[in-house]
């Protein structure tokens, strides 16, 4: 896998469909910051932890001005069937072409999405990016960043 993209440079646009098939791209939260998480499969006990530790920060993130976007090579039909399965209150975005995993440097062995997160600032700006992440608790970890970057505005 590629090294990942820079902090400090522009996240490249994307386009994708989330699991109700609407169509969204980066372009679509200009203004607010996004983390932009990539997981390997939906409902796989760590795909899992992870949904669910950012469904339950969500309303920190909402205050933070952020947007949480997940993102993996499955359609939108098990993307929906996930969201729903276990509550997730944001939205997931497929990614069965493997465009978006490849422009963030996500993709993995075997044509899955490799565990990798974003935090882009409101300005397109990438904040952090990171690949070794807890799933249980990497939310918290985009939460202090988006509060660093915040303060430091």
């Amino acid at each position: 896998m590629a090294d990942l993209l820079e902090p400090g440079t522009e996240a490249p646009e994307f386009q994708g469909v989330t699991q109700d098939g609407r169509s969204v791209r980066l372009r679509d939260f200009d203004g607010k910051a996004v983390v932009l998480y990539f997981y390997p499969e939906d409902d796989t006990p760590g795909c899992t932890r992870e949904a669910c530790a950012f469904r339950d920060d969500l309303g920190a993130f909402k205050e933070a001005g952020a947007e949480v976007l997940g993102v993996s090579v499955q359609d939108a039909t098990s993307h929906r069937a996930f969201r729903e399965k276990y509550g997730l209150t944001f939205d997931l975005v497929a990614d069965p072409d493997k465009r978006i995993a490849r422009t963030y440097n996500a993709l993995g062995l075997f044509g899955v999405a490799k565990r990798v997160t974003y935090v882009i600032g409101p300005d397109r700006t990438i904040l952090a990016a990171y690949r070794r992440v807890d799933p249980g608790s990497h939310s918290k970890e985009a939460l202090r960043i988006l509060s660093a970057t915040k303060g430091a505005r």
